[in-house]
């Protein structure tokens, strides 16, 4: 039995392996094997290893150690999967996963082993130290992929600078109607929304062009404290989403616009909502992030190439 177990935990951890590499790598099909990998070790290997060890205890003592064990290794393992995996709920998973082992499996682990006389103390030394390891391992895990999900969103930010610029160099004849008006009153919005949060961040809109990693690194810049909801901004957002509000209507009631009033709304991540559109994120509810740049660069593009399509 026990070499069927230890050939379980040995095929697990081999699957996870891989699949880390192929996810460093970026190769095909590293989310399968994480999943897999991490799957058959926490719900495979884990319960069935416990369960034995457990069994071959004569006595059988200490079974809450062996259940909490199993549900700190479920929590860990599974929010570093979901924060791989980019999934909804990595955050909460991880709030709750790197204060357990502290909080739920040490105190349990120290009251069963203060029990048993014969126990070693250099064993609570070792889960000690795995535990410290555990928490590093995850703080940088969530540092590593956010900073990752960053450095994505600014690249995407330098693909929509480059794209206006050809559409800026290009000679676009516009026929002028209602619908392109509302275009270069939204564009007027964007460009003041942007100048709030380029004034927050502490940079130029020509620093944000020519170097956006500026953003990632904070040193050199003066961040004003606070929300960033000062200065108009609370004016300027309410404006823009009700001008995104009307273009969306505005080609809903041209039957020559069907198209593209249908796709509008995805767009501009925006719902409907009674007889006009709001936003369907949490985007501008938080502090100013690169996000916020990359919705903004983007907005500004796609109405560009709206105003030559119409």
């Amino acid at each position: 039995m026990k070499q069927k177990i230890y050939i379980l935990g040995l095929i697990a951890t081999t699957i996870l392996l891989i699949g880390v590499l192929f996810k460093i790598f970026h190769f095909p099909g590293a989310a399968i094997l994480l999943i897999t990998g991490m799957t058959t070790l926490v719900l495979g290997f884990l319960p069935v290893a416990l369960s034995n060890n457990y069994r071959a205890d004569k006595e059988r003592r200490n079974k809450s150690l062996y259940i909490v064990t199993w549900i700190t290794c479920f929590l860990i393992f599974t929010s570093m999967l979901f924060k791989i995996m980019h999934w909804p709920g990595a955050g909460i998973l991880l709030t709750i996963s790197l204060p357990f082992p502290y909080i739920v499996f040490l105190p349990v682990f120290l009251v069963v082993t203060a029990r048993d006389k014969n126990f070693n103390i250099y064993n609570t030394v070792a889960v000690l130290f795995l535990l410290a390891v555990m928490s590093v391992i995850s703080a940088l895990l969530a540092l590593n992929v956010s900073k990752e999900l960053i450095a994505d969103s600014i690249k995407i930010s330098g693909n929509y600078n480059r794209i206006e610029q050809v559409l800026h160099k290009a000679d676009n004849q516009t026929a002028e109607n209602s619908v392109v008006t509302k275009i270069d009153e939204v564009l007027t919005l964007v460009a003041g929304y942007e100048a709030i949060v380029f004034s927050y961040e502490g940079i130029t809109s020509e620093q944000w062009t020519s170097d956006p990693e500026i953003i990632m690194d904070r040193k050199d810049r003066k961040i004003i404290q606070g929300r960033w909801d000062a200065g108009g901004r609370g004016e300027v957002h309410a404006e823009l989403q009700e001008a995104l509000s009307d273009i969306i209507v505005m080609t809903e009631k041209d039957p020559a616009m069907a198209a593209l009033a249908k796709a509008l709304p995805s767009v501009f991540l925006m719902k409907e909502q009674s007889d006009h559109y709001i936003w369907d994120n949490t985007l501008f509810k938080e502090d100013a992030e690169p996000w916020v740049h990359t919705y903004l660069d983007g907005l500004r593009v796609n109405l560009e190439i709206i105003k030559i399509i119409i």
